[in-house]
């Protein structure tokens, strides 16, 4: 679902270029993701609807939003904000207040309706443009 997710909807980022999706999938495996969810410092979301995986994401205990995809047939239906929302509070019952990612073209929009703004210029990653962006939640849990 990851890699399907990654090579089908990120298009505007990779280009559909095995140079820039090559390296971009290399570390998402099912042995990766296993070490991912094992790890103390990871917390990972998994959505699932009729019995399959539709969704994932992953943040540090440091705050930083690393992971969000969804299913290609399940874009557009509300999961990857219950992913976000899901990781922003977990975050939060840790005493995050500051949460932090380097975002795709594609998904840059997606985070800024979200409450995430700009945190500094465009970053050239691996041949890819990447945003950062940043989120500061009031006390009470509230952005």
């Amino acid at each position: 679902m990851l890699r399907n997710s990654i090579t089908k909807l990120c298009v505007e980022d990779h280009k559909n270029r095995a140079d820039l999706l090559t390296p971009w999938l290399a570390n998402k495996t099912l042995q990766t993701f296993q070490t991912w969810i094992q790890s103390a410092a990871l917390r990972v979301v998994v959505a699932e609807r009729d019995g399959a995986i539709v969704g994932v994401g992953m943040a540090s205990s440091a705050g930083e939003i690393m992971l969000n995809y969804v299913a290609p047939d399940r874009r557009f239906l509300g999961i990857s904000s219950a992913i976000l929302a899901a990781l922003e509070q977990s975050l939060i019952n840790e005493g995050q207040t500051e949460f932090h990612l380097m975002s795709t073209q594609t998904a840059r929009g997606f985070y800024a309706g979200r409450g995430y703004s700009d945190a500094g210029p465009p970053v050239l990653d691996d041949g890819m443009i990447s945003y950062p962006m940043e989120k500061s939640i009031r006390s009470g849990g509230q952005a």
